[in-house]
């Protein structure tokens, strides 16, 4: 139906007043569902490698899915004890805290994808997708360490704009996939029925840790 308005209206410029009288789709809205710390806990609890990390930052910081995947190395200071998280909603730019609990793991994670990038340069790859106009005001960005994901992906790919070989970060559909098992062997070892998860449903939430007041302004939401 919204198909139809545009041809008629945009482009073809033609008002169909019966039209107007009909009753269009609406979307239903839907009532979040938390899951409780215990229910998370549950869940991490069956994660492991990266996916837990990832799962667990978003739990932790208040990302939402692309904006952890695309995660630079330079983008996480473990000094300062926060996570710079660009290009986000409304393509604002935009700090969140890194959870206590991961100060230890993601510097290990950053040098697992330093290791990846080295094994890439070595074999004639190492580059990397670099946002905007980024690649041709600096056109040795890419292969540099700092800009590289977080979280690459398994396999090199080619990249579609300058055809050499580079490295994506992960697919939301691995995580997606690790969490969506991870719930059902949670759910089995509960009386609660399983219920799907927030990673792939925006309807569902987990329920964010308390966070300080410095970044109570820029906190993300879960959708």
């Amino acid at each position: 139906m919204a198909a139809l308005l545009f041809l008629y209206r945009e482009v073809l410029r033609i008002e169909l007043p019966w039209m107007e009288n009909l009753v269009r789709a609406k979307r239903p809205r839907r009532i979040p569902v938390v899951l409780s710390r215990e229910e998370v806990a549950r869940l991490l609890a069956v994660l492991e490698g990266p996916c837990w990390l990832m799962a667990s930052l978003l739990y932790g910081s208040g990302m939402r899915l692309m904006e952890c995947l695309r995660l630079r190395i330079k983008d996480v200071d473990a000094a300062r004890g926060e996570i710079v998280v660009r290009d986000g909603k409304g393509g604002k730019d935009r700090r969140v805290p890194l959870p206590h609990s991961l100060r230890e793991a993601l510097p290990r994670q950053r040098e697992r994808a330093l290791l990846v990038h080295a094994a890439d340069l070595a074999a004639g790859a190492g580059r990397v997708f670099l946002p905007h106009a980024l690649a041709r005001k600096y056109p040795n960005a890419d292969i540099e360490p700092g800009w590289q994901y977080l979280f690459p992906s398994v396999r090199r790919l080619q990249d579609p704009r300058s055809g050499r070989p580079g490295r994506h970060h992960v697919s939301e559909e691995i995580l997606q996939r690790a969490v969506q098992s991870a719930r059902q062997q949670a759910a089995s070892s509960s009386r609660r029925p399983a219920t799907p998860c927030g990673i792939r449903s925006p309807s569902i939430c987990w329920r964010p840790a308390t966070i300080s007041a410095p970044y109570r302004n820029c906190w993300g939401t879960w959708t």
